[in-house]
Protein backbone atom coordinates (compact mmCIF):
# COMPACT_ATOMS: atom_id res chain seq x y z
CA UNK A 1 0.00 0.00 0.00
CA UNK A 2 1.27 3.45 -0.91
CA UNK A 3 0.35 6.62 1.01
CA UNK A 4 1.41 10.09 -0.11
CA UNK A 5 0.42 13.46 1.27
CA UNK A 6 1.41 17.02 2.11
CA UNK A 7 0.04 20.32 3.39
CA UNK A 8 -1.40 22.70 0.85
CA UNK A 9 -3.67 25.69 0.24
CA UNK A 10 -6.13 26.50 -2.55
CA UNK A 11 -9.43 24.78 -1.69
CA UNK A 12 -11.09 25.66 -5.01
CA UNK A 13 -8.26 24.21 -7.11
CA UNK A 14 -8.18 21.10 -4.93
CA UNK A 15 -11.95 20.66 -5.34
CA UNK A 16 -11.58 20.93 -9.13
CA UNK A 17 -8.83 18.29 -9.09
CA UNK A 18 -10.75 15.86 -6.90
CA UNK A 19 -13.91 16.33 -8.95
CA UNK A 20 -12.25 15.93 -12.37
CA UNK A 21 -14.36 13.35 -14.16
CA UNK A 22 -12.32 13.43 -17.38
CA UNK A 23 -9.27 11.69 -15.90
CA UNK A 24 -11.21 9.23 -13.73
CA UNK A 25 -13.73 6.60 -14.68
CA UNK A 26 -15.61 6.93 -11.41
CA UNK A 27 -15.71 9.57 -8.64
CA UNK A 28 -17.58 9.16 -5.35
CA UNK A 29 -17.81 11.55 -2.40
CA UNK A 30 -17.77 9.07 0.49
CA UNK A 31 -17.77 11.38 3.53
CA UNK A 32 -17.91 14.98 4.72
CA UNK A 33 -17.24 15.28 8.44
CA UNK A 34 -17.18 18.36 10.70
CA UNK A 35 -18.47 20.87 8.12
CA UNK A 36 -21.83 22.52 7.57
CA UNK A 37 -21.47 22.26 3.79
CA UNK A 38 -22.08 18.77 2.44
CA UNK A 39 -20.70 19.31 -1.08
CA UNK A 40 -17.02 18.89 -1.95
CA UNK A 41 -16.14 22.45 -2.88
CA UNK A 42 -18.17 24.04 -0.10
CA UNK A 43 -16.67 21.75 2.55
CA UNK A 44 -13.08 22.50 1.44
CA UNK A 45 -13.68 26.26 1.39
CA UNK A 46 -15.23 26.06 4.85
CA UNK A 47 -12.26 24.07 6.18
CA UNK A 48 -9.84 26.61 4.69
CA UNK A 49 -11.75 29.44 6.39
CA UNK A 50 -10.85 27.99 9.82
CA UNK A 51 -7.33 29.39 9.32
CA UNK A 52 -8.56 32.99 9.16
CA UNK A 53 -7.77 33.50 12.85
CA UNK A 54 -4.25 31.99 12.56
CA UNK A 55 -1.01 32.63 10.64
CA UNK A 56 -1.20 29.27 8.89
CA UNK A 57 -0.77 29.58 5.09
CA UNK A 58 -1.41 25.93 4.18
CA UNK A 59 -4.47 25.02 6.19
CA UNK A 60 -5.33 21.74 4.42
CA UNK A 61 -3.61 18.35 4.48
CA UNK A 62 -4.22 16.22 1.39
CA UNK A 63 -3.33 12.51 1.43
CA UNK A 64 -3.85 9.68 -1.10
CA UNK A 65 -4.21 6.04 0.01
CA UNK A 66 -3.59 3.60 -2.85
CA UNK A 67 -3.63 -0.19 -2.36
CA UNK A 68 -1.56 -2.24 -4.79
CA UNK A 69 -3.59 -4.11 -7.45
CA UNK A 70 -5.40 -6.40 -7.48
CA UNK A 71 -6.37 -5.52 -3.90
CA UNK A 72 -9.45 -3.40 -3.25
CA UNK A 73 -10.52 -2.03 0.10
CA UNK A 74 -13.95 -2.78 1.48
CA UNK A 75 -16.04 -0.09 3.14
CA UNK A 76 -14.82 -1.14 6.61
CA UNK A 77 -11.19 -1.25 5.45
CA UNK A 78 -11.45 2.21 3.92
CA UNK A 79 -12.73 3.66 7.20
CA UNK A 80 -10.01 1.81 9.14
CA UNK A 81 -7.26 3.10 6.84
CA UNK A 82 -8.48 6.72 7.05
CA UNK A 83 -8.77 6.60 10.85
CA UNK A 84 -5.30 5.05 11.22
CA UNK A 85 -3.65 7.75 9.10
CA UNK A 86 -5.62 10.48 10.87
CA UNK A 87 -4.41 9.31 14.27
CA UNK A 88 -0.77 9.03 13.10
CA UNK A 89 -0.80 12.57 11.71
CA UNK A 90 -2.32 14.00 14.91
CA UNK A 91 -5.50 15.16 13.17
CA UNK A 92 -8.01 13.35 15.43
CA UNK A 93 -11.42 15.01 15.44
CA UNK A 94 -10.59 17.49 12.67
CA UNK A 95 -12.98 18.15 9.80
CA UNK A 96 -12.31 15.94 6.79
CA UNK A 97 -13.52 14.98 3.33
CA UNK A 98 -13.08 11.53 1.73
CA UNK A 99 -13.29 11.00 -2.05
CA UNK A 100 -12.80 7.74 -3.96
CA UNK A 101 -11.40 7.63 -7.51
CA UNK A 102 -11.39 4.65 -9.86
CA UNK A 103 -9.23 4.60 -12.98
CA UNK A 104 -8.14 1.68 -15.16
CA UNK A 105 -9.61 -0.75 -12.65
CA UNK A 106 -7.61 0.68 -9.74
CA UNK A 107 -9.24 2.36 -6.73
CA UNK A 108 -7.59 4.90 -4.42
CA UNK A 109 -8.79 7.27 -1.73
CA UNK A 110 -8.22 11.01 -1.35
CA UNK A 111 -8.57 12.39 2.19
CA UNK A 112 -8.42 16.11 3.01
CA UNK A 113 -8.22 17.28 6.64
CA UNK A 114 -8.25 20.72 8.19
CA UNK A 115 -4.96 21.28 10.02
CA UNK A 116 -6.49 23.87 12.35
CA UNK A 117 -7.18 22.88 15.97
CA UNK A 118 -10.31 24.91 16.68
CA UNK A 119 -9.89 24.67 20.46
CA UNK A 120 -6.42 26.23 20.45
CA UNK A 121 -6.64 28.01 17.05
CA UNK A 122 -3.29 26.57 16.01
CA UNK A 123 -2.20 24.42 13.09
CA UNK A 124 -1.03 20.86 13.67
CA UNK A 125 2.62 20.25 12.68
CA UNK A 126 3.24 18.25 9.51
CA UNK A 127 6.86 17.36 10.33
CA UNK A 128 8.17 13.86 9.45
CA UNK A 129 5.01 13.15 7.50
CA UNK A 130 6.80 10.88 4.97
CA UNK A 131 7.94 8.51 7.70
CA UNK A 132 4.46 8.51 9.23
CA UNK A 133 2.98 7.59 5.84
CA UNK A 134 5.27 4.56 5.54
CA UNK A 135 4.64 3.41 9.09
CA UNK A 136 0.87 3.46 8.52
CA UNK A 137 1.31 1.68 5.16
CA UNK A 138 3.32 -1.20 6.71
CA UNK A 139 0.78 -1.51 9.53
CA UNK A 140 -2.20 -1.61 7.16
CA UNK A 141 -0.48 -4.17 4.93
CA UNK A 142 -0.15 -6.50 7.90
CA UNK A 143 -3.77 -5.91 8.96
CA UNK A 144 -5.26 -6.50 5.49
CA UNK A 145 -2.86 -9.27 4.41
CA UNK A 146 -1.36 -7.32 1.49
CA UNK A 147 2.14 -7.80 0.12
CA UNK A 148 4.77 -5.67 1.81
CA UNK A 149 6.23 -2.81 -0.19
CA UNK A 150 9.77 -1.81 0.74
CA UNK A 151 9.83 1.86 1.68
CA UNK A 152 12.62 4.41 1.89
CA UNK A 153 12.32 5.27 5.60
CA UNK A 154 10.47 2.65 7.66
CA UNK A 155 11.21 -1.10 8.04
CA UNK A 156 13.90 -1.33 5.38
CA UNK A 157 15.39 -4.42 7.11
CA UNK A 158 18.92 -3.47 6.09
CA UNK A 159 18.08 -3.15 2.41
CA UNK A 160 19.26 -0.21 0.38
CA UNK A 161 17.10 2.84 -0.12
CA UNK A 162 14.79 2.28 -3.09
CA UNK A 163 14.65 4.72 -5.95
CA UNK A 164 12.24 7.57 -5.33
CA UNK A 165 8.96 7.47 -7.22
CA UNK A 166 8.22 10.32 -9.65
CA UNK A 167 6.35 13.28 -8.25
CA UNK A 168 3.03 14.37 -9.66
CA UNK A 169 4.71 17.26 -11.50
CA UNK A 170 7.24 14.87 -13.05
CA UNK A 171 4.49 12.53 -14.20
CA UNK A 172 2.63 15.41 -15.85
CA UNK A 173 5.83 16.50 -17.58
CA UNK A 174 6.35 12.97 -18.94
CA UNK A 175 2.82 12.97 -20.34
CA UNK A 176 3.37 16.39 -21.94
CA UNK A 177 6.81 15.78 -23.50
CA UNK A 178 6.68 12.02 -24.09
CA UNK A 179 10.17 11.61 -22.58
CA UNK A 180 10.44 9.36 -19.53
CA UNK A 181 12.56 10.41 -16.60
CA UNK A 182 14.22 6.98 -16.58
CA UNK A 183 15.49 7.60 -20.12
CA UNK A 184 17.13 10.86 -19.07
CA UNK A 185 18.52 9.17 -15.93
CA UNK A 186 20.13 6.38 -17.98
CA UNK A 187 21.68 8.88 -20.42
CA UNK A 188 23.08 11.15 -17.70
CA UNK A 189 24.38 8.27 -15.57
CA UNK A 190 26.23 6.73 -18.53
CA UNK A 191 27.72 10.10 -19.52
CA UNK A 192 28.78 10.81 -15.95
CA UNK A 193 30.62 7.50 -15.64
CA UNK A 194 32.53 8.15 -18.88
CA UNK A 195 33.43 11.76 -18.13
CA UNK A 196 36.88 12.90 -17.05
CA UNK A 197 35.68 16.21 -15.67
CA UNK A 198 32.68 18.53 -15.68
CA UNK A 199 33.52 20.11 -19.05
CA UNK A 200 33.80 16.68 -20.66
CA UNK A 201 30.47 15.72 -19.04
CA UNK A 202 28.83 18.88 -20.41
CA UNK A 203 30.02 18.12 -23.96
CA UNK A 204 28.80 14.52 -23.76
CA UNK A 205 25.28 15.39 -22.70
CA UNK A 206 25.07 18.08 -25.40
CA UNK A 207 25.79 15.35 -27.95
CA UNK A 208 22.71 13.55 -26.56
CA UNK A 209 20.50 16.63 -27.23
CA UNK A 210 20.51 17.69 -23.56
CA UNK A 211 21.27 21.24 -22.38
CA UNK A 212 22.98 22.01 -19.06
CA UNK A 213 21.54 25.07 -17.31
CA UNK A 214 21.53 26.77 -13.95
CA UNK A 215 18.49 26.13 -11.80
CA UNK A 216 16.40 28.56 -9.82
CA UNK A 217 16.24 26.40 -6.69
CA UNK A 218 18.96 23.86 -7.56
CA UNK A 219 22.58 24.21 -8.61
CA UNK A 220 22.20 22.57 -12.03
CA UNK A 221 19.34 21.33 -14.17
CA UNK A 222 19.19 19.55 -17.52
CA UNK A 223 16.69 20.35 -20.29
CA UNK A 224 15.72 17.59 -22.72
CA UNK A 225 14.95 18.02 -26.42
CA UNK A 226 11.21 18.51 -25.75
CA UNK A 227 11.74 21.26 -23.16
CA UNK A 228 11.38 19.09 -20.04
CA UNK A 229 13.42 20.23 -17.02
CA UNK A 230 15.21 17.67 -14.83
CA UNK A 231 17.22 18.03 -11.63
CA UNK A 232 20.79 16.93 -12.36
CA UNK A 233 21.34 15.50 -8.86
CA UNK A 234 18.19 13.38 -9.08
CA UNK A 235 18.95 12.05 -12.56
CA UNK A 236 22.39 10.54 -11.84
CA UNK A 237 22.45 7.24 -9.95
CA UNK A 238 24.99 6.49 -7.24
CA UNK A 239 26.16 10.00 -6.35
CA UNK A 240 25.30 12.32 -3.50
CA UNK A 241 24.42 15.95 -4.01
CA UNK A 242 27.58 17.13 -2.20
CA UNK A 243 29.84 14.97 -4.38
CA UNK A 244 28.12 16.18 -7.54
CA UNK A 245 28.52 19.79 -6.43
CA UNK A 246 32.26 19.22 -5.96
CA UNK A 247 32.52 17.53 -9.40
CA UNK A 248 30.77 20.43 -11.14
CA UNK A 249 32.74 23.09 -9.27
CA UNK A 250 34.93 23.99 -12.28
CA UNK A 251 31.87 25.18 -14.25
CA UNK A 252 30.79 28.74 -13.50
CA UNK A 253 27.02 28.79 -13.12
CA UNK A 254 26.87 32.38 -14.35
CA UNK A 255 28.11 31.28 -17.78
CA UNK A 256 25.21 28.84 -18.17
CA UNK A 257 21.78 29.77 -19.52
CA UNK A 258 18.76 29.85 -17.26
CA UNK A 259 16.30 26.99 -17.36
CA UNK A 260 13.89 28.98 -19.51
CA UNK A 261 16.62 30.07 -21.94
CA UNK A 262 17.85 26.48 -22.24
CA UNK A 263 14.29 25.35 -22.82
CA UNK A 264 13.85 27.77 -25.73
CA UNK A 265 17.20 26.64 -27.18
CA UNK A 266 16.22 22.98 -26.94
CA UNK A 267 12.86 23.58 -28.61
CA UNK A 268 14.50 25.53 -31.44
CA UNK A 269 16.99 22.72 -32.04
CA UNK A 270 14.19 20.18 -32.05
CA UNK A 271 12.29 22.19 -34.67
CA UNK A 272 15.41 22.30 -36.85
CA UNK A 273 15.94 18.55 -36.48
CA UNK A 274 12.31 17.89 -37.29
CA UNK A 275 12.58 20.04 -40.41
CA UNK A 276 15.69 18.13 -41.50
CA UNK A 277 13.93 14.81 -40.97
CA UNK A 278 10.94 15.96 -43.02
CA UNK A 279 13.24 17.10 -45.82
CA UNK A 280 15.02 13.75 -45.82
CA UNK A 281 11.66 11.97 -45.85
CA UNK A 282 10.56 14.05 -48.81
CA UNK A 283 13.70 13.16 -50.73
CA UNK A 284 13.19 9.50 -49.90
CA UNK A 285 9.61 9.63 -51.14
CA UNK A 286 10.67 11.27 -54.40
CA UNK A 287 13.26 8.57 -54.99
CA UNK A 288 10.85 5.66 -54.50
CA UNK A 289 9.64 5.69 -58.08
CA UNK A 290 10.43 7.39 -61.34
CA UNK A 291 6.94 7.08 -62.71
CA UNK A 292 4.60 10.05 -62.89
CA UNK A 293 2.14 8.74 -60.25
CA UNK A 294 4.79 8.18 -57.56
CA UNK A 295 6.36 11.58 -58.11
CA UNK A 296 2.98 13.30 -58.03
CA UNK A 297 1.89 11.61 -54.79
CA UNK A 298 5.17 12.52 -53.11
CA UNK A 299 4.86 16.12 -54.27
CA UNK A 300 1.29 16.38 -52.93
CA UNK A 301 2.32 15.04 -49.54
CA UNK A 302 5.22 17.46 -49.40
CA UNK A 303 2.90 20.35 -50.29
CA UNK A 304 0.43 19.36 -47.55
CA UNK A 305 3.21 19.25 -44.93
CA UNK A 306 4.53 22.63 -45.97
CA UNK A 307 1.04 24.16 -45.99
CA UNK A 308 0.29 22.76 -42.53
CA UNK A 309 3.55 24.18 -41.21
CA UNK A 310 2.73 27.59 -42.68
CA UNK A 311 -0.75 27.50 -41.15
CA UNK A 312 0.71 26.72 -37.72
CA UNK A 313 3.29 29.51 -37.92
CA UNK A 314 2.56 32.99 -36.64
CA UNK A 315 0.97 35.35 -39.17
CA UNK A 316 3.49 37.26 -41.18
CA UNK A 317 3.83 40.97 -40.33
CA UNK A 318 2.14 43.32 -42.75
CA UNK A 319 4.34 45.51 -44.89
CA UNK A 320 4.16 49.17 -43.86
CA UNK A 321 2.09 51.37 -46.11
CA UNK A 322 4.21 53.41 -48.53
CA UNK A 323 3.12 57.02 -48.54
CA UNK A 324 3.93 59.53 -51.28
CA UNK A 325 6.47 62.22 -50.38
CA UNK A 326 6.64 65.85 -51.53
CA UNK A 327 9.22 64.91 -54.19
CA UNK A 328 6.86 62.27 -55.56
CA UNK A 329 4.07 64.87 -55.77
CA UNK A 330 6.35 67.33 -57.62
CA UNK A 331 7.46 64.66 -60.09
CA UNK A 332 3.84 63.70 -60.73
CA UNK A 333 2.88 67.35 -61.31
CA UNK A 334 5.79 67.84 -63.74
CA UNK A 335 4.75 64.72 -65.64
CA UNK A 336 1.17 66.00 -65.97
CA UNK A 337 2.33 69.45 -67.17
CA UNK A 338 4.73 67.91 -69.71
CA UNK A 339 1.97 65.66 -71.04
CA UNK A 340 -0.39 68.62 -71.41
CA UNK A 341 2.30 70.61 -73.27
CA UNK A 342 2.94 67.68 -75.65
CA UNK A 343 -0.77 67.36 -76.34
CA UNK A 344 -0.94 71.10 -77.14
CA UNK A 345 1.92 70.87 -79.63
CA UNK A 346 0.34 67.81 -81.24
CA UNK A 347 -2.94 69.67 -81.74
CA UNK A 348 -1.09 72.63 -83.29
CA UNK A 349 0.70 70.31 -85.73
CA UNK A 350 -2.59 68.67 -86.74
CA UNK A 351 -4.14 72.12 -87.35
CA UNK A 352 -1.17 73.14 -89.48
CA UNK A 353 -1.47 69.93 -91.50
CA UNK A 354 -5.12 70.66 -92.18
CA UNK A 355 -4.26 74.20 -93.33
CA UNK A 356 -1.59 72.80 -95.62
CA UNK A 357 -4.26 70.88 -97.51
CA UNK A 358 -5.74 74.22 -98.65
CA UNK A 359 -2.48 75.38 -100.23
CA UNK A 360 -1.63 75.01 -103.96
CA UNK A 361 1.87 74.80 -105.39
CA UNK A 362 2.56 77.56 -107.99
CA UNK A 363 5.63 77.78 -110.31
CA UNK A 364 8.92 76.08 -109.82
CA UNK A 365 10.89 75.15 -106.73
CA UNK A 366 9.43 75.26 -103.29
CA UNK A 367 7.50 78.52 -103.71
CA UNK A 368 3.91 78.26 -102.32
CA UNK A 369 0.98 80.62 -102.04
CA UNK A 370 -1.76 80.63 -99.44
CA UNK A 371 -5.45 80.48 -100.30
CA UNK A 372 -8.82 80.82 -98.63
CA UNK A 373 -7.65 83.26 -96.00
CA UNK A 374 -5.02 81.01 -94.26
CA UNK A 375 -2.91 82.78 -91.66
CA UNK A 376 0.91 82.99 -91.74
CA UNK A 377 2.72 80.13 -89.82
CA UNK A 378 5.64 80.64 -87.50
CA UNK A 379 9.06 79.11 -88.21
CA UNK A 380 8.60 76.46 -85.47
CA UNK A 381 5.18 75.44 -86.81
CA UNK A 382 6.52 75.24 -90.35
CA UNK A 383 9.41 73.01 -89.26
CA UNK A 384 7.06 70.60 -87.39
CA UNK A 385 4.76 70.49 -90.43
CA UNK A 386 7.64 69.54 -92.77
CA UNK A 387 8.66 66.71 -90.40
CA UNK A 388 5.12 65.35 -90.31
CA UNK A 389 4.78 65.49 -94.11
CA UNK A 390 8.09 63.69 -94.57
CA UNK A 391 7.01 60.98 -92.14
CA UNK A 392 3.67 60.51 -93.93
CA UNK A 393 5.45 60.27 -97.30
CA UNK A 394 7.79 57.61 -95.94
CA UNK A 395 4.86 55.60 -94.52
CA UNK A 396 3.02 55.70 -97.87
CA UNK A 397 6.10 54.43 -99.69
CA UNK A 398 6.38 51.56 -97.16
CA UNK A 399 2.68 50.68 -97.63
CA UNK A 400 3.12 50.63 -101.43
CA UNK A 401 6.06 48.23 -101.06
CA UNK A 402 4.00 45.90 -98.89
CA UNK A 403 1.13 45.93 -101.43
CA UNK A 404 3.51 44.90 -104.25
CA UNK A 405 4.94 42.06 -102.18
CA UNK A 406 1.46 40.84 -101.30
CA UNK A 407 0.39 40.82 -104.96
CA UNK A 408 3.48 38.80 -105.91
CA UNK A 409 2.70 36.28 -103.17
CA UNK A 410 -0.88 35.88 -104.43
CA UNK A 411 0.33 35.22 -108.01
CA UNK A 412 2.63 32.53 -106.69
CA UNK A 413 -0.28 30.66 -105.00
CA UNK A 414 -1.46 27.44 -106.69
CA UNK A 415 -4.08 28.21 -109.34
CA UNK A 416 -3.21 31.90 -109.25
CA UNK A 417 -5.97 32.64 -106.77
CA UNK A 418 -6.05 34.10 -103.28
CA UNK A 419 -4.85 32.04 -100.34
CA UNK A 420 -6.64 31.77 -97.04
CA UNK A 421 -4.79 31.24 -93.82
CA UNK A 422 -6.08 28.50 -91.61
Amino acid sequence: MIIKGKSRAGPSALAAHLGNAEKNERIALLETKGTVAQDLRGALIEMDAYASGTRCEKSLYHAAISPEPPHRLSQEQRAEAVNALEEKLGLNGHARVVVMHEKLGRQHLHVVWSRIDLDQMKSVSDSHNYRKHEEVSRDLERRFGHEKIRGALAERDGAGRPRRTPSRAELRQEERTGIKGDEVRATLTAAFKKSRDAEHFKRQIEEQNLVLAKGDRRDFVVVDRAGGIHSLARRIDGIRAADLREFMDIIDRETLPTAEEARQTALERERERRGSREEALTQANYSKGDDYVSQTQAALKDHERRQERLNNDDPRPQQPEVRATDDDDRRQQQYVEQKQDDDHHRREAEEAARRNQNETTVGEGDRTVERRGATEMTDAQRERMHRMLASEKKDRKHDDTLDDTERDRQHEAPGGGHTRSR
